[in-house]
């Protein structure tokens, strides 16, 4: 099993606007770091050539709000790069930028290795937490659970990311 997560935000500007230079002139460096970062798998892009992201595409029925989805070894692969890199700096710097949500903005699930999820299913998983909190099928980092469908309470553990 692999672990999928989809993450979304809401800029208060177009990203056009150069008060987004800050973030968007990042981009291209923290996708790269993602790239390269221990545990892996994929991530999401559109067909933006200046941009190695995936700033153009949105969820079903909602065109305002930014995606990032990717899929990692484990939970611990994720977490160390959501927190232990650049990435967190970057996200801190620009927390101004974005509307802060009052429902969860992200989600974990696991998937079959080698699964692709799209939009979607990542949105129907969102849905999912939203509507009937984090549970084995749709989770977050305060209440997740293993590949081995456990419940954990994650915290990292070991080099290889088991929980």
């Amino acid at each position: 099993m692999q672990l999928a997560q989809l993450n979304i935000a809401e800029s208060r500007y177009p990203m056009s606007d150069t008060r987004l230079d800050g973030f968007t002139g990042k981009i291209d460096a923290i996708n790269a770091l993602a790239d390269r970062a221990d545990g892996f798998i994929w991530r999401l892009t559109d067909d933006d050539t200046d941009i190695d992201g995936a700033l153009s595409l949105r969820l079903p029925g909602n065109d305002t709000t930014l995606v990032n989805m990717s899929v990692w070894e484990n939970l611990k692969s994720l977490y160390d790069f959501i927190y232990k890199t650049a990435h967190a700096k970057v996200m801190q710097s620009n927390f101004q930028n974005f509307i802060p949500f009052v429902k969860n903005h992200y989600v974990l699930w696991w998937v079959e290795d080698g699964h692709i999820p799209n939009l979607t299913e990542a949105n129907s998983k969102l849905e999912a937490i939203r509507k009937n909190g984090p549970n084995l099928s749709a989770f977050n980092f305060k209440y997740a659970y293993g590949a081995n469908g456990a419940k954990c309470s994650f915290v990292p553990t070991n080099k290889a990311g088991t929980v």
